[in-house]
């Protein structure tokens, strides 16, 4: 069955109060379930710099190992070059083998100059990387408190907006695919969520702008859609806010 105008308003009135009702809920929240979104990506991302450093750690203290074997390496290979000098027989071969000599020697001062860089390096990574641990821990801690905040408060809520939500949705059965369209696109655009107002001391509710005595008397009639010329929100008129607050 077709349905009226009047009943039309009063189906987005009563949608309109219900959805209020879920906004006034979740305004109690507040910022709390961004708050807690964002710790979560702080500490995600805290745990990942620390794991990457942690590697970058693990690294540096092989590449000290390596050196370190190098030079064990290269200092027995002085040693076998220098048995090898009592035995040369000739001045080309003792100075082949004195080079060798000062090539291992070199090799030696070249790795002892990188482990002393990886050392500086591992000294300032772990300095980041303990830092990287307080702040972790400090940010866990922040979001566990978070966390037991909105819990506590969405423990509190959830029923009453479930039941809110089961009812929003009964309603939105009342109303026209085109109407609740136009519906959501306001409520989407309005900070408040209003999307349908009454109108209050002569002007919209949603925006304060004035509304003009004869749109008044049209809106009371009930026998078109009016919305407001300045905010576009749906406009209904007191008493039909009166009836519907009576009626529930």
């Amino acid at each position: 069955m077709e349905q009226t105008i009047e009943q039309k308003l009063k189906a987005l009135y009563d949608l309109q109060t219900i959805h209020t009702k879920i906004d006034k809920i979740r305004q109690v929240r507040g910022e709390l379930p961004m708050e807690v979104a964002d710790l979560e990506d702080d500490v995600a991302g805290l745990e990942t710099r620390i794991q990457k450093i942690k590697n970058e750690l693990d690294d540096l203290e092989d590449e000290i190992v390596t050196r370190k074997n190098l030079i064990k390496d290269s200092q027995a290979n002085i040693k076998k070059y220098e048995t090898q000098l009592n035995e040369v027989k000739n001045n080309r071969e003792y100075d082949a083998i004195s080079k060798e000599i000062e090539i291992q020697g070199l090799d030696i001062q070249v790795s002892e100059k990188k482990i002393r860089e990886f050392g500086f390096e591992i000294a300032s990574k772990t300095s980041i990387y303990e830092k990287a641990l307080a702040d972790l821990e400090a940010r866990r801690s922040d979001l566990d408190a978070k966390k037991d905040e909105l819990g506590t408060i969405t423990a509190e809520t959830e029923k009453e907006e479930n039941e809110l939500t089961g009812q929003a949705e009964k309603a939105t059965a009342n109303i026209d695919e085109r109407l609740l369209i136009a519906y959501n696109r306001l409520r989407k655009n309005a900070k408040n969520g209003l999307a349908v107002v009454t109108i209050q001391r002569d002007s919209c509710s949603g925006c304060f702008n004035q509304i003009p005595p004869q749109r008044q008397s049209d809106i009371r009639q009930r026998k078109k859609i009016i919305v407001c010329e300045h905010c576009g929100r749906i406009l209904v008129d007191e008493l039909m806010a009166l009836e519907e607050e009576n009626a529930q």
